[in-house]
């Protein structure tokens, strides 16, 4: 950072004025004005898909509320949000707020080096919807929490528990007359029978049992064997076990797992350009009558029994319990994590830190957080029953409705708490049905927060998981396509893991969640 003394120095002078200021009050008329005269504040918010725009509707409606208006001046010009973010640092040249992905990790180091303002008095003290949820979910908020223990940036929190299920095409059950499998075994047999009976009744022998949009999504088959290929909904996460941290990629249930896994390829009942075909698959798979299982969104798969009913005669794509795992475990490993690694921060060099804490507190209040989840009352939703409900055009559109909220500037990345009614508006009746089915059971499993490392920490991090990381996926691809024997080279492996550092990464982290969880 450039001249440490100054941002030290302004740091200092920003929290007393924030301090010496009265508490924020919050109109019950639903008046939201943080200023009396209007206020700008610079922004940089960056997401891979856009940047902000001072000419989203969300922002004018929140400006006209407030008081407070945004000016765009989001640096880089990449996809890349971290690139964005290294720039921006590097310029020395900080705007009043800083927003978008990976904020986590980039706030949190930065904060304590004096370039972000710590928010834990000034959300006490200003913000009492956000304070509010902090003393409702203090491990939630914990686990964005700084190596120093100061919470640096307002996070995106997100609403409801289900994400991903397992889908099977109950028409091609019911055409060879089988049942929903309930076990590993069941699942094995099944899958065999797609691949070998003709199920799509083409007499060509194309179908492809277990297909996956995402190539991480196959890994989640570990699970049956008592595995485990993540603990959060972040790819390749590590995951917590008695209190202790652990990586799925060094358990003996993975290797059982990614040993079967490895028959299954090699007998053509999961994909065999798996690794390759992309996120195409399962468009591309399902809408030529070829796809037979997955793993995958909710909202978005089950719309499948609706886009292709006129295309696919029969078509019928449905969620089905996690089979039972060799022990009789039934787990969904994928769930929505209660908080992202995403939002805001104000910057050592903000001079307004409470007007812009108050600013950040509106998005927490009824007012604010159905215009961040909506969009603005008549155009994108109108009231009904107390209820935000999108317009028949909205619903009705040809262009996804995140994509028709985002480009108005709700559902970005801020520091704003999400509303599922948002998104039960358009996931269909097939969506639902399988939701009540998940929530008739306990198949989802506790999520790992992550942890908030100290310098020396870090540095331990830092220095071995890049390599450990793509050495466990290198030789994971390579066992499950059959180039190499797990059984053969575990022994071999783990002490490779170990060379590379993996104990100390183990270390690091357990430190880090004892102090923090602890």
């Amino acid at each position: 950072m450039k001249n440490r003394h100054l941002l030290t120095t302004a740091l200092t002078a920003a929290i007393t004025a924030a301090l010496v200021s009265g508490p924020t009050v919050v109109s019950a008329d639903g008046h939201l004005r943080v200023v009396d005269k209007p206020l700008t504040l610079n922004v940089h918010l960056h997401d891979k898909k856009f940047t902000y725009d001072n000419d989203w509707p969300v922002e004018k409606a929140a400006a006209a509320m407030t008081g407070v208006s945004l000016n765009n001046v989001t640096v880089g010009n990449t996809p890349d949000s971290n690139e964005a973010f290294n720039l921006m640092i590097a310029s020395g040249d900080l705007p009043d707020i800083v927003g978008g992905k990976h904020m986590k990790h980039n706030v949190n180091r930065y904060g304590p080096e004096g370039a972000f303002l710590p928010l834990d008095d000034l959300i006490k003290e200003h913000a009492p919807n956000i304070y509010a949820q902090m003393q409702a979910r203090p491990g939630v908020f914990n686990s964005v929490r700084a190596g120093d223990g100061n919470l640096y940036f307002v996070p995106y929190l997100t609403d409801g528990k289900y994400g991903r299920a397992y889908f099977i095409r109950e028409d091609w059950l019911a055409k060879l007359d089988l049942k929903q499998p309930d076990s590993v075994d069941d699942l094995y047999k099944v899958l065999t029978a797609f691949r070998n009976e003709d199920p799509n009744g083409n007499g060509k022998k194309d179908e492809i049992p277990a297909f996956f949009r995402n190539w991480e999504e196959v890994l989640r088959l570990v699970t049956f064997w008592d595995g485990r290929s993540s603990g959060s909904d972040t790819y390749h996460d590590f995951h917590i076990a008695d209190g202790k941290i652990k990586h799925g990629y060094a358990g003996e249930g993975y290797k059982v797992g990614i040993k079967n896994m490895a028959k299954w390829y090699k007998e053509g009942l999961i994909d065999p350009e798996v690794f390759t075909r992309g996120s195409s698959a399962r468009e591309f798979l399902l809408s030529n009558d070829l796809g037979g299982f997955t793993h995958d969104w909710f909202a978005s798969t089950a719309g499948y029994n609706t886009s292709l009913a006129d295309k696919v005669p029969g078509f019928s794509l449905q969620a089905m319990i996690p089979p039972k795992s060799i022990s009789g475990v039934r787990m969904e490993e994928h769930r929505r994590i209660p908080i992202k690694p995403e939002g805001w921060a104000i910057s050592y060099s903000n001079k307004h830190p409470v007007e812009t804490i108050k600013y950040m507190d509106f998005w927490w209040t009824e007012e604010g957080r159905r215009l961040a989840n909506f969009g603005v009352e008549g155009e994108q939703y109108t009231m009904v029953d107390g209820k935000a409900i999108f317009t028949d055009a909205v619903l009705g559109s040809d262009r996804p409705l995140n994509s028709q909220l985002t480009d108005i500037g709700a559902q970005v990345r801020r520091g704003f708490w999400q509303d599922y009614n948002y998104e039960i508006q358009w996931t269909n009746e097939h969506a639902l049905k399988g939701i009540a089915l998940y929530d008739s059971g306990d198949y989802l499993i506790d999520q790992f927060l992550g942890v908030a490392f100290n310098e020396k920490e870090q540095a331990v991090y830092d220095k071995h998981w890049v390599s450990i990381q793509t050495y466990m996926l290198e030789k994971q691809q390579a066992w499950v396509l059959g180039s190499a024997d797990v059984e053969a080279e575990w022994d071999d492996y783990m002490k490779e893991l170990n060379k590379l550092g993996f104990s100390k990464v183990l270390e690091a982290m357990q430190s880090a969640y004892d102090r923090q969880y602890g």
